[in-house]
């Protein structure tokens, strides 16, 4: 068997997979592109195997591992694409550059904040009393908390 015709189909077969690893914008397109990738590099591990003439076939042994780590890869891979979809409603990897959340979400997480902030320097200012006065101490408007009058005396 000549060792050119596999070669030249595993380097057609890998190109395909780098121009749709590079051109493509939909995920699972990508994985199928990297998917077409390591069926070329199994299709010159076996021709490389057939051409040697290996007694231990160590080239068809490597390609067996290599599929498997290929479907482990792919259920992962399709996994997270789907998480991803179910969040976003695309796959478009273009749309997914940027992985953090969106800008609306950190406005209302912002907005949260400093409403928080605005909460708490309501809750100190109120807990001030006006001109020195203190009020009794069993009297207090915030039971856990104690002013500075009602420590002193």
């Amino acid at each position: 068997m000549h060792l050119a015709y596999p070669a030249v189909l595993a380097a057609l077969l890998f190109c395909t997979g780098l121009y749709g690893v590079l051109a493509r914008r939909n995920a699972i397109l990508v994985l199928m592109s990297v998917e077409l990738m390591l069926n070329a590099v199994n299709l010159n591990l076996v021709a490389f195997d057939v051409w040697l003439r290996d007694t231990l076939h160590s080239g068809q042994a490597l390609t067996l591992f290599t599929i498997a780590i290929a479907a482990a890869e792919i259920g992962i891979g399709l996994a997270i694409v789907l998480a991803v979809y179910r969040n976003r409603g695309s796959s478009d990897i273009d749309r997914l550059r940027d992985t953090s959340e969106t800008d609306a979400a950190d406005a209302e997480i912002d907005a949260a904040d400093a409403a928080d902030a605005e909460i708490d320097a309501a809750s100190v200012s109120a807990d001030a009393e006006p001109h020195g006065r203190a009020e009794p101490a069993g009297k207090s408007t915030n039971a856990g908390t104690t002013t500075n009058a009602e420590a002193t005396s």
